[in-house]
């Protein structure tokens, strides 16, 4: 495993900004990479992406220089070691409500002493097999692998202390549109009760010194990253809309 470029930006406080894909193209991934954005978020939770689908994808991604960053199909250890034995340099873990939660993702993701994944030498991830060399390859992988666990539910805000202590997690993405659920409040980020719980978790992470994220549009996404948010994203289909509406006015004016 090479070294995460994603990790290197945190090093030096910078915010990394991606773009989600739901659809098995690796073509897209390759544009992503060569329009400029620094990583790929590649979505196997609610995308039409299959296990088998996603060694292209994310060889797309490493040729074009970006970190690919793959959401599971839940915090499973068979599912998140499927998805880093095809080479994703992080996952970002659906679901995580409570510290248990947290070190469940972290055992998967990890290998001994760190976790309690499992080794194999013959995946895309150790190189085929070829030239591998155990120790090296997993004192690299603990050490670039990213682990980031979502915190979409407001379950979380009442954990949010505990699950901030697990060990082994680099990123606490705060989920708006299922926190936005929990409440209610389905999409409406706007909402009183809403808005204060994205803030009062993002306040909650950057005290703890850790490492917040979250999506958004462009507009919102700024917002964020003033607030010291690093790990951000947007979709393919909000670029798409808003390059829609950009070309319209254009036409039309």
């Amino acid at each position: 495993m090479k070294p995460n470029a994603m990790k290197a930006r945190f090093a030096r406080g910078e915010a990394a900004c991606g773009l989600n894909v739901m659809f098995p193209s690796p073509q897209i991934v390759e544009m992503i990479g060569r329009l400029g954005f620094d990583w790929v978020f590649i979505d196997l939770e609610h995308g039409s992406i299959t296990i088998d689908q996603l060694d292209l994808l994310v060889m797309a991604a490493d040729a074009t220089g970006i970190t690919p960053i793959v959401r599971p199909s839940s915090n499973d250890p068979v599912a998140i070691g499927q998805v880093l034995d095809r080479g994703a340099q992080g996952i970002q873990v659906p679901h995580v409500d409570t510290a248990a939660d947290a070190r469940r993702a972290v055992a998967a993701a990890r290998f001994h002493p760190l976790g309690e994944r499992g080794i194999a030498g013959g995946t895309r991830a150790s190189g085929y097999g070829i030239g591998f060399k155990p120790k090296e390859f997993i004192e690299v992988s603990n050490r670039e692998i990213v682990v980031c666990v979502q915190l979409e539910h407001r379950k979380a805000l009442e954990h949010i202390d505990e699950i901030l202590k697990v060990e082994g997690v680099d990123v606490f993405f705060v989920g708006p549109m299922d926190l936005s659920l929990s409440f209610g409040k389905p999409g409406d980020f706007n909402a009183a009760d809403v808005r204060d719980a994205l803030a009062h978790l993002f306040t909650k992470i950057k005290t703890a010194g850790k490492i917040a994220g979250t999506s958004g549009t462009p507009a919102t996404l700024r917002r964020y990253r003033d607030q010291g948010v690093q790990y951000l994203y947007t979709h393919l289909q909000t670029l798409l809309v808003e390059g829609r509406d950009t070309f319209r006015a254009t036409m039309e004016g």
